[in-house]
């Protein structure tokens, strides 16, 4: 059986963001791991070859593998104790959250939160928040975040290694729904 390249990214991105032990691996402080050894284990687990791993850290639109030094990493979406050694940056006035309608309830009163991740991920643009929130069942909403705002009173945001904007949590009062999206 030959693993999709679909099936690959996938496998990558539970490894190396929750499960290296699923491959024998450790992850340094900050989320890297041999490459090498982690090629041998990925190939010999689903019968494919490194130039498909390659293909799949090129080739894939979301950037989510870093590749650099002889290691590899996933650049954001951990739900391990990683520090990505991200510095603070200032971001867009605006940013954007694509999630479902019911989960929207709730964030109006609690904000969005990290959940099993070590950050709430939001993107720069609303093609890249809607092609998020359509991943999920249900009616989905955009979310928009005051970003310029949060910064003002002291919150934080980073840039992953694939452009994805993180920060800790959002509170509500800096989220608003886009109103064409309502579900």
């Amino acid at each position: 059986m030959h693993a999709t390249d679909t099936e690959i990214s996938k496998f990558m991105s539970y490894v190396l963001r929750h499960a290296p032990q699923e491959l024998g691996l450790k992850l340094t402080n900050d989320g890297w791991t041999d490459y090498a050894s982690f090629s041998a284990k990925l190939c010999a687990k689903l019968g494919i070859t490194d130039a498909d791993i390659r293909r799949v850290i090129d080739e894939n639109g979301k950037k989510r593998f870093t590749l650099a030094d002889g290691r590899i990493r996933a650049a954001q979406g951990h739900s391990l104790n990683v520090e990505l050694d991200l510095k603070p940056q200032t971001p867009p006035a605006l940013l954007y959250h694509g999630t479902t309608a019911k989960a929207w309830e709730a964030i109006q009163t609690s904000g969005l939160k990290p959940m099993n991740r070590t950050h709430v991920h939001l993107s720069p643009d609303l093609d890249t928040a809607r092609a998020v929130a359509v991943r999920r069942k249900g009616p989905h909403v955009l979310l928009k975040v005051d970003s310029a705002g949060m910064q003002a009173q002291g919150f934080a945001f980073f840039v992953a290694d694939n452009g994805v904007w993180l920060a800790h949590e959002v509170p509500p009062a800096f989220l608003s729904i886009l109103p064409e999206t309502r579900a």
